[in-house]
């Protein structure tokens, strides 16, 4: 009876979050900016581009920005924002503090659109274009190739910047490296999401780097890890100390958006405990399965669940603010 009782609730929940989302996103627009502040897309992209060829990893880390701000309170800049005497900011949350980036970058393209289009362009939708460009880039493999079936979606813009923050939000909603199976399916319904939304938004982890803190309870007593992996694992990240060494979430391809991150959950080589909960003998192993051998199927998931997230809870019409400066309120 309590399994049913809370199935109902996350199916309910879920369908509320959809009309909210809904709702929201028919406020947004793909060209909202297309006669405001024309040259804004086109100058977000290519301070994008030249920072992920600088160095790779800023592209997952602006990936992950967009996550962080769109599933505390909605996609409205907050995780930019300060502290202030009023609020405590997003930033020295616990999934944030010392690991979240791109923040300096971000600063740079809002200092480059607002001299083309002073007061147009919010801070929200320069992190979401951000994102989708990132991707993009890193779809490409080497000798300027792009890699068949990669991630591609339309951004739809139009959000306003918030004017606050909430420390505890973010404390709490952002889904912890620790979690199990049934939490993150909760977590994420909480948001609106399906577990297969969930398990094709994971696939993001097939970019980017993760701290040693983050994994080293799984490297040391977990066993449900490749031996090989948790070896090599170890002698980045000691038992004791060394809290800020980073390891690469997928080793065999890092800087490739591709599906190699479902596949390495095959050979348990998930290197986060929430990773590998994915394809741990429960209710997403087919779905793990199924983007690990079809990279067009993950791609176009993933692309319709991140256009879905980009949708939480914007800010529109005369609610928030177009922030002058990404780090603190006009």
């Amino acid at each position: 009876m309590a399994f049913y009782s809370r199935f109902y609730y996350i199916f309910y929940l879920s369908l509320l979050m959809f009309l909210l989302i809904r709702l929201s996103s028919a406020q947004l627009s793909s060209d909202y900016y297309e006669k405001s502040c024309p040259k804004a897309i086109y100058t977000i992209k290519d301070a994008v581009t030249n920072a992920v060829a600088k160095e790779h990893r800023m592209g997952a880390s602006l990936l992950r920005l967009h996550f962080h701000d769109c599933f505390v309170n909605g996609c409205d800049g907050s995780v930019l924002l300060d502290d202030t005497s009023d609020f405590t900011g997003e930033k020295t949350a616990k999934p944030n503090s010392n690991s979240l980036r791109g923040f300096d970058l971000i600063d740079t393209i809002k200092s480059q659109v607002e001299k083309l289009c002073p007061g147009i362009v919010s801070c929200a939708d320069i992190i979401a274009i951000a994102a989708r460009d990132s991707v993009a880039i890193l779809n490409e493999v080497p000798l300027g190739l792009v890699q068949l079936g990669g991630p591609s979606w339309t951004v739809q813009l139009g959000r306003r910047d918030s004017t606050t923050a909430s420390l505890s939000s973010a404390n709490s909603d952002i889904p912890s490296p620790l979690m199990d199976l049934t939490d993150l399916i909760t977590n994420f319904a909480n948001k609106g999401f399906t577990a297969k939304e969930m398990v094709a938004l994971a696939g993001a982890h097939t970019i980017g780097q993760a701290q040693c803190t983050t994994f080293r309870e799984r490297v040391y007593n977990e066993t449900t890890i490749d031996s090989s992996l948790a070896t090599s694992l170890k002698s980045n990240c000691p038992s004791t100390g060394g809290d800020d060494s980073l390891s690469a979430l997928d080793a065999a391809t890092p800087a490739i958006f591709d599906n190699h991150y479902f596949n390495n959950l095959k050979k348990n080589k998930g290197i986060l405990h929430s990773d590998q909960q994915l394809f741990s003998g429960g209710s997403t192993d087919s779905q793990v399965t199924t983007y690990g051998t079809r990279p067009i199927t993950f791609a176009a998931d993933f692309a319709k669940a991140i256009v879905k997230m980009g949708n939480l809870s914007p800010l529109t019409g005369t609610n928030g603010q177009i922030r002058t400066n990404c780090r603190k309120i006009n």
